[in-house]
Parts: C-alpha cells; structure tokens; sequence
C-alpha cells in the first residue's frame, strides 16, 4: 500500500451504537481507506458502521496471491453476521469488486439484508486478456496497477500499485459464481456509476440492473470521478443520495433514542 496513507487508515472500521447497520466493502487489491470517509458520513447520520479489511488486502500484493475470492465473501460474510448481530437492520454496499461480494451477500442473506447500494460495481469486463488469465496466471506473477484511480488530485492511493494475476483470475470466478444469483436480489438497489469507467462500467453496470429482481433500483451517474469515486469529485453525490437513500429503507429514529435499539 501507499505509505501516504497510515495503519488505521488502511485497517478495519467499526463505529456506532444505534440499531440500523450499513456494511461498507472496499474493491480488489484495495482497502477500508476508500470506504472510510463514507462510513464516517454514514456513522454522522445515525447508522452503525462497519468497514471489514477483506482477506489478502492492506499489506502487500504478495498477500493478496495467497488468497481466492471465497476468502474475501467468507470476510464480508462473516463482518455482515457480527453487524446483525448488533442491528435490527442491515444494508450493505460495495465499491468495485466490493459490489459483487455486496450482491452475493443480498443473495444468500435476504432476511438480513433490506437494502443495496453499489458503487462502480465489478461483474464483468470486455478485457480479451481475461481470457488468457488461466494460463497467464502461472506464468506472471503479478501486473502493474499504477493507472489513476481518482480524479481528485492530491488523494493519497488506496490500493495496490501490483495485482496478482493468480488473485484477479479468482476475482473471475467471483464474477461467474454471482452473476446466475442476480435474480435472487430483491432488495431496494441504488447504483452509482462513474462516465469515466466507460464501457467495463456499463457492462458491469447493465448485468446488474437487467438481472436483479428488486421492485426498487435506481441508477446514478458520476460525471467526475474515474473508478475509486468514494474519494473524489463526486463523493458528497454518493454521500447524499445515498444516505437520502438508506432513510427511505433503513429509517433512524430521530430526536431521542431509537426504540427498537436492544443494544443499550
């Protein structure tokens, strides 16, 4: 990881005490530093936050290679049952690769999940080379990740500067294991999709929006902020509306304590 961001930025993040819990998961290769001004956001508004750092991630790309997408739904998964463990509701929302984890939790949890939302979700991509990855996998080890990622300047980089081959490969399967579930999401969706992701981000974007089986979706679109939006330009777009979201599906009690809380 960048060394411009400190231990606690790039660690776990959990806050809050009230009973209406939103679960916030970081993209491939990233950390909780992109997730973290939006869960501090989210805590200000009256929600319980929680911020897991997905296996493999936060250390060093060789780390990562050790690792395979069960390892990161298994941290996702089991950061969503601790959540509901102290809330009475609970949404989750995913950045990037954090989105198909996000999807396959709303999934297989619909009894604890009541509400999506996805920024820059990763599903697909029409890259050609991923289809050489089941041989390039073995033959090299890792890829340079240093193209921007954030519009914004001066914001420190959160997330690796080289990917795994063996770990993006996995990343894949991830993608082929949560595409044929889409129509088992029924939960309220709102989906924030940069211009900027051109056309990965509206083949990820569409296969989502066409397959799921919610009443309720939505999709906005961030005009000036390339993939990592939680921490650019339009940021305090994704911070509102989402929140103006999560009120609508996840309502917190306002002026006093919130009576269902059990937890106090």
């Amino acid at each position: 990881m960048t060394s411009e961001l400190t231990d606690d930025e790039v660690g776990p993040f959990t806050a809050g005490e009230t009973s209406r819990g939103v679960l916030l998961l970081h993209g491939f290769g990233g950390s909780p530093a992109s997730m973290r001004p939006w869960a501090r956001y989210l805590l200000g508004q009256g929600y319980r936050v929680s911020v897991p750092l997905l296996p493999g991630h936060g250390t060093t790309w060789q780390d990562l290679s050790s690792t395979r997408w069960p390892d990161w739904y298994g941290g996702a998964e089991r950061a969503l049952i601790e959540l509901a463990e102290h809330c009475e509701t609970v949404a989750v929302t995913g950045l990037s690769m954090g989105g198909s984890l996000a999807l396959r939790l709303a999934a297989r949890h619909p009894a604890i999940v009541r509400a999506v939302v996805l920024v820059n979700p990763s599903i697909a991509n029409p890259n050609r080379l991923l289809f050489a990855l089941p041989v390039l996998q073995h033959l090299v080890p890792s890829i340079r990740n240093d193209g921007p990622m954030v519009k914004k300047p001066d914001v420190p980089r959160a997330s690796y500067d080289r990917l795994s081959l063996k770990a993006v490969r996995s990343m894949t399967l991830l993608w082929r294991d949560v595409r044929p579930r889409l129509s088992a999401v029924t939960q309220p969706l709102l989906l924030f999709r940069s211009l900027a992701d051109g056309t990965a981000g509206e083949l990820s974007s569409g296969i989502v929006l066409r397959g799921i089986a919610s009443a309720e979706h939505r999709e906005v679109l961030l005009p000036d902020s390339y993939h990592i939006a939680t921490l650019d330009n339009d940021a305090e777009t994704i911070f509102a509306e989402s929140a103006a979201f999560l009120r609508t599906w996840l309502p917190v009690f306002q002026g006093g304590p919130d009576p269902s809380d059990t937890t106090r």
